[in-house]
């Protein structure tokens, strides 16, 4: 005797339409100023000029900026687990070099491609943004360390942490590179491989015996 009455859940679907859609249309527009104008352009104030609302409409929608980067990070790194998923079902690559190669490079080109997310990822660090950031090494660190030991390039005790310490350790370069130059910084990078290949060769399994 409870349930809604009909002809008012009809009239809130459309209220929740506008929501949905001015929500993302304050994220897209997030998106667009990061890309030509970056972070320090990117506030609250030119979000709502840019959607053509008033300020406190966009307060009703996010509480602050960092929320609105965060709603543009969860899109971005939904893009990215599924670049990393992708490449990690393919065929293995023979050495940790390569596998940390295939890795880096997937994620540089995805930065490189997508100037909002670097900015929001690199110059945001928001409290917000730093948990996605750290969710996502989690995840990934344990996908890659599945992914090494399914194809015995590291030994069978190898800890899952230090896959996680490996993504927090090139978020770190990559953090680097990318204050350094917009576009990621190509020597902070080599060196990001050199540093993660050689920590992981500390796990490195044996080469498999020949008969």
């Amino acid at each position: 005797m409870f349930e809604q009455n009909p002809a008012n859940r009809a009239s809130s679907r459309p209220a929740q339409r506008r929501g949905t859609e001015r929500r993302r249309a304050i994220v897209d527009a997030a998106e667009a100023l990061l890309v030509e104008q970056g972070y320090e352009g990117a506030t609250l104030k030119a979000v709502s000029e840019r959607v053509g609302i008033p300020i406190t409409s966009v307060y009703h929608y996010f509480s602050d900026r960092h929320e609105v980067e965060a709603a543009l990070l969860r899109r971005h790194i939904g893009k990215l687990d599924a670049i990393v998923a992708a490449l990690l079902d393919e065929p293995g690559p023979p050495t940790l070099r390569d596998a940390v190669d295939v890795v880096t490079d997937a994620l540089l080109n995805y930065f490189r491609s997508h100037r909002d997310c670097a900015e929001v990822w690199f110059s945001g660090r928001s409290e917000r943004i730093q948990e996605l950031v750290h969710e996502f090494d989690r995840v990934q660190g344990e996908r890659l360390h599945t992914f090494l030991m399914e194809r015995q390039l590291i030994v069978t005790d190898t800890p899952s942490i230090v896959l996680q310490l490996s993504f927090e350790a090139g978020n770190r370069f990559f953090d680097v590179a990318f204050r350094a130059v917009p576009t990621g910084d190509d020597v902070v990078i080599d060196e990001a491989r050199r540093f993660i290949t050689a920590y992981l060769e500390t796990y490195s399994a044996p080469p498999a015996v020949q008969d």
